[in-house]
């Protein structure tokens, strides 16, 4: 970058040594990314563009960019969006950064056939985030009847735009506030919820890329981690329908806990799915 390159692929090499110097992980991937943004393509489409002269502004572009990336900051929040089920996600430091393990919590919910045998299941994102569940289920499944929620105002509006971005504003609603204040008794068929799970210590250690730029009141879980869904589980067991489904995202050394506090509120068909490193990831269970 130093030397005014003027190719696409001269701007990926030399980003990618000066990123690694910075001892930045995955460099060219992440130069490929703002590339493929900047460029208006598939990231698998840019060697085809390698040899191609970048003009000054998108030069210039690459060059704020890598310099966002030489901070540490996520890729995801300089180019604005990440992909998840398939679908964009506006990304902002607004709301945690989708990650793929929560794609296994969505398809789990695509799979539980009895939620969907109920022709309007009315189902809750509570920690909705940027509302990247929330919207993949409503993509996937237009006839049911959904509701985000979270605590942070700033994440309800990312997830209220990111609803517009997909024309789903009629489909899905959005709410600022907690779960037992928001909903009737007995009114949901399902819940879902990705909550902070890494202890307090843990986030400490979190690497810069998270640490430094997403909110911490996305990660913390508290002491052990748990201090977040175990309130959540106790107040879902009032506002599901008799036989209804919880979906939670847990750590991966959290499922005997989270298990066990399923079973002594109540709940029932209990089981952990691992993600796809082959880690405990969801715990799902039925409401007896």
């Amino acid at each position: 970058m130093t030397q005014n390159p003027k190719t696409l692929g001269d701007v990926i090499k030399s980003g990618s040594e000066y990123l690694a110097g910075k001892s930045i992980e995955n460099p060219k991937l992440l130069l490929e990314m703002l590339a493929a943004r900047l460029l208006n393509c598939k990231r698998l489409e840019l060697p085809l563009k390698y040899d191609e002269v970048l003009s000054e502004p998108h030069l210039e572009a690459m060059r704020r960019g890598l310099k966002r990336l030489a901070d540490n900051e996520p890729v995801q929040y300089i180019i604005g969006a990440t992909e998840f089920m398939d679908h964009t996600i506006k990304t902002d430091k607004r709301a945690l950064i989708p990650r793929p393990e929560t794609e296994t919590l969505v398809q789990t919910i695509l799979d539980t056939s009895s939620l969907w045998e109920n022709s309007k299941p009315a189902i809750a994102d509570i920690g909705t985030g940027s509302g990247c569940i929330t919207i993949a289920l409503a993509l996937a499944k237009p006839n049911g009847i959904y509701l985000g929620l979270d605590i942070s105002a700033d994440a309800i509006a990312l997830a209220k735009e990111n609803a517009e971005l997909h024309n789903l504003s009629d489909n899905c609603a959005f709410g600022l506030g907690e779960l037992s204040d928001v909903v009737d008794p007995e009114s949901l068929d399902a819940i879902v919820a990705n909550l902070p799970y890494i202890s307090t210590s843990d986030c400490e250690r979190l690497s810069p890329t998270v640490k430094d730029y997403e909110p911490m009141s996305a990660l913390d879980g508290g002491p052990n981690g748990l201090s977040i869904i175990d309130p959540v589980i106790q107040d879902a067991s009032f506002a599901l329908k008799p036989g209804g489904h919880i979906f939670l995202e847990i750590g991966e050394t959290q499922a005997d806990a989270v298990s066990a506090m399923l079973q002594e509120t109540g709940y029932t068909d209990i089981n952990v799915i691992k993600d796809l490193n082959n880690r405990d990831r969801i715990v799902t269970a039925t409401l007896e």
